[in-house]
């Protein structure tokens, strides 16, 4: 008889990650927030802190949103916040799409799993204090809970000269 060696989906997703991410070089900083039982709630609004040190180079910004391909719409809007060194936060709304009609989701896909990255800087910016920068993320799409949303991220890529 033979055993059959079976992949649960919390090792697919971690291999998937390592796969996507393994190969590239994180040049400053990539969290994501895991959405509890792929429900998420409005007032679910994770942050996410890093330092910046260099002023003077450029940066691209990315939000990362991982889902199942049981999400039933082709984009997503979100409430992105955001925080300089001894400023308030400050807010502005995306509509972000994930899919389209004739080509499909937008992304790498791993099984039923499709992660996307998308640029949410308007080009390459720059930090302009150095120290503790904050950004968060809320969904504001008219379903509460947003379901079948895995984990939602940043990504902040400093560009080489």
């Amino acid at each position: 008889m033979n055993k059959v060696f079976t992949l649960n989906k919390s090792f697919l997703i971690i291999l998937a990650s390592l796969m996507m991410f393994g190969c590239g070089k994180i040049n400053l900083f990539e969290k994501q927030a895991k959405i509890p039982a792929q429900n998420w709630y409005y007032e679910n609004v994770p942050q996410f802190t890093f330092q910046i040190k260099d002023t003077t180079a450029l940066y691209n910004i990315y939000v990362v949103i991982r889902h199942t391909d049981l999400y039933k719409y082709n984009n997503i809007w979100l409430n992105i916040g955001s925080q300089a060194p001894g400023d308030s936060m400050h807010f502005q709304k995306l509509n972000l799409r994930l899919a389209h009609d004739k080509s499909g989701w937008e992304g790498s896909a791993m099984d039923d799993i499709i992660e996307v990255r998308k640029n949410i800087s308007p080009g390459p910016v720059s930090f302009k204090k150095p120290g503790e920068y904050t950004f968060s993320v809320a969904q504001v799409m008219r379903e509460n809970p947003l379901k079948y949303v895995l984990n939602v991220g940043f990504r902040i890529e400093k560009m080489e000269p």
